[in-house]
């Protein structure tokens, strides 16, 4: 099967794009360099700075400089017995704090799970002015942004909005705002703001919503939006509109359906199919090649396809994949698919991380996609091609009826997979011999044949389980030491398809209406709660991007926090959040189930520094250089939906005391 495919109409444009290119690789302004104007650090993602002043030699002397709270949390309520999610008094998960914050000028702009907007001093924390765009996130199970977007018109006019903040919402609405002010830009759709659910058809309240900043690409603004999983066949599709930043016009949209296939008829508020995958994640952009890159989840819902057609031309022909986009029209130019018809829940969950490659004395633009197997693919991001030999292995065939099955998956044989563990009776772990010995029982009573063995009424092994592997939160890569660093999880689920006319005896099952099966996708625990596979749960691992051969694994995080006095001693425990890199030869991270923030060597894995926060993050840190000269360190603290740390609102900002700050940076230039 095809796994990757790039148009010769394009192919012929790649000589246009290489006067570009060369522009591109001219250095950054030194102001540029200082600051973290993108999510990831840069549109192509990477978070990585080129700052020094916080180095191994010194990073053990980091303090806390300022703190900012929001007060946009809720904490978790189980409900009344027998209510659902949605009812006044039913179950309600906890916000999460997922932000990435990024600095403009001398302004650090974030968003909260409310969606509500700050801008606050970047040296001091003092906040400038908030924005509130009145969600009401009753509705909405997972309280979640990850982050804010910023543009500035190439002719400025000296007026209100010249530089713009864009944000999405939870109710499916994109806002551009004053980055001086925080006032609603007035030219911009109406008033401000466009409303995205517009052309998807009837929808739930809570099923469609923004949580991923949008990417920035000349003078277009570009979002995916996150739909709610496993509900039914009949979702609101996955569409990615790109809008001018100017005046909120649509510029282009791309319905990610099969080639030659023309949407469904809907109704009459029905533009976009209904369905199709979506990309909830964070898009990477090419400014030299405009080109937009969009990692992409499943086709609804995620554990069942036998409704989705053909395997070589199915509803899912572009799910589970990294597609490449033209940015001036829409139009693909290739995609490579990670899982052929996926039914695990194996999104492509992380931003296409975009690099330059040493190959034989010459630079390749080159690609790194996560995935949530584990599976690192790295690939030419003109073409699309794989840099490592990828190679399609058997796997195992299910007995659903109706279902029908890919008969080989996509393996890189660069890197190796950073799961490489296996489950079976013989692994099952437990702290007690009783608890070993329940967690052999659940594995001898499902199945697993290895990876990709797909879902069954019997109950299916799912290793990695469906948070990965990797997921949106990493990678981050050293284009200096051309190093990448990924956090990966080590947890096994269970996946159990229930016949439809047994649904009702399992309330918690995600629904799936419109299939034979409602389905529990679940973590593999013991009686006690705790995972059914030895640790560590929780790597950080680094790879050499020019060799593809790892270069050291070390587990991240303990598990104090989680568990009771004295049993604080497991290495490895499960979390979110990813890593940033710095010049120093710094990554920096949380992004475990205890309440440290840490520091390592990118050379080695040798944790530097850690500090106790006020809770757990399951945030990316940021680093950039402060108007007093002292390079600052953020990390959002704040709890996931389902940690046992409860859900917070703390911004924490480090910095190294002022007298360790070489006086040459103590006054840099604003430029």
């Amino acid at each position: 099967m095809t796994q990757y495919h790039a148009p010769r109409t394009y192919r012929s444009r790649l000589r246009v794009a290489a006067c570009l290119v060369l522009l591109a690789a001219l250095p950054q302004s030194a102001q540029s360099q200082k600051l973290w104007g993108s999510y990831g650090g840069s549109p192509g993602g990477g978070h990585f700075s080129p700052l020094t002043q916080i180095n191994p030699a010194n990073v053990d002397q980091l303090e806390l400089a300022w703190t900012h709270r929001s007060g946009d949390f809720r904490v978790a309520r189980e409900g009344r017995e027998g209510s659902k999610f949605g009812d006044a008094d039913g179950p309600r998960p906890q916000s999460a704090l997922q932000v990435t914050p990024i600095v403009v000028d001398d302004t650090l702009y974030y968003c909260t799970p409310f969606n509500r907007v700050f801008a606050l001093d970047a040296t001091t924390g003092r906040e400038r002015w908030v924005y509130d765009p009145g969600v009401d996130t009753d509705p909405v199970a997972l309280t979640n942004c990850r982050g804010v977007s910023s543009w500035r018109d190439p002719k400025p006019k000296g007026k209100a909005c010249d530089h713009r903040i864009f944000t999405g919402t939870l109710d499916g609405r994109l806002l551009a705002l004053d980055g001086a002010t925080g006032k609603p830009c007035e030219d911009f759709g109406d008033h401000g703001e466009l409303d995205l659910t517009e052309g998807l058809g009837d929808h739930q309240p809570g099923e469609y919503g923004i949580t991923s900043p949008p990417a920035i690409l000349g003078n277009l603004v570009i979002t995916g939006a996150m739909v709610l999983d496993n509900r039914r066949t009949d979702s609101p599709g996955g569409v990615v509109r790109a809008f001018n930043a100017r005046s909120g016009k649509l510029a282009w949209y791309w319905d990610p359906l099969p080639p030659e296939t023309k949407p469904a008829p809907g109704d009459a508020a029905q533009r976009y199919q209904r369905g199709t995958t979506n990309v909830w994640s964070i898009i990477s952009v090419d400014n030299a090649r405009n080109l937009v890159f969009v990692p992409t989840g499943n086709s609804s819902p995620d554990y069942y396809g036998g409704l989705r057609g053909s395997l070589e031309n199915g509803q899912d022909y572009y799910s589970s994949s990294v597609v490449a986009l033209d940015g001036a029209t829409g139009k693909v130019v290739w995609h490579f698919q990670a899982v052929h018809h996926d039914l695990w829940d194996y999104d492509t969950p992380a931003q296409p991380t975009l690099y330059e490659m040493a190959r034989e004395g010459k630079t390749v633009p080159a690609l790194a996609q996560p995935t949530k197997m584990g599976h690192l693919f790295l690939l030419n991001r003109e073409t699309g091609e794989p840099l490592f030999t990828v190679e399609e292995r058997p796997v195992a065939e299910g007995d659903v009826p109706g279902e029908y099955y890919a008969p080989t998956q996509p393996f890189p044989t660069l890197p190796e997979t950073l799961v490489p563990e296996i489950i079976s009776p013989e692994t099952a772990w437990g702290i007690t011999p009783w608890e070993e010995s329940a967690c052999r029982d659940k594995i001898e009573a499902a199945r697993w044949a290895g990876i990709f063995t797909p879902p069954s009424v019997q109950g299916t092994i799912d290793y990695p389980f469906q948070g990965g592997g990797n997921n949106w939160d990493s990678p981050a890569i050293d284009p200096q030491r051309q190093i990448i660093v990924l956090r990966t999880n080590h947890l096994a689920g269970i996946i159990h398809l229930i016949p439809r006319a047994e649904c009702g005896l399992h309330p918690t099952a995600h629904p799936q209406e419109g299939t034979p099966f409602c389905v529990t996708p679940d973590v593999l625990l013991s009686p006690w709660g705790l995972p059914c596979n030895a640790p560590p749960w929780n790597t950080l691992d680094a790879i050499d991007l020019t060799t593809g051969q790892k270069m050291w694994s070390v587990p991240l995080g303990t598990s104090r926090d989680m568990a009771p006095f004295p049993f604080w001693f497991f290495k490895g425990t499960p979390g979110l959040g990813g890593p940033t890199m710095t010049g120093s030869g710094l990554i920096f991270i949380a992004g475990s189930g205890d309440h440290y923030f840490r520091a390592f060597s990118t050379i080695s894995g040798e944790e530097l520094w850690r500090t106790r926060m006020p809770t757990g993050a399951a945030a990316t840190p940021m680093t950039y250089l402060a108007a007093d000269g002292r390079q600052m360190v953020i990390i959002a603290a704040g709890s996931h939906w389902g940690a046992a740390s409860g859900a917070a609102d703390h911004l924490l900002a480090y910095a190294l005391p002022p007298h360790l700050v070489p006086k040459a940076l103590s006054s840099p230039s604003r430029e």
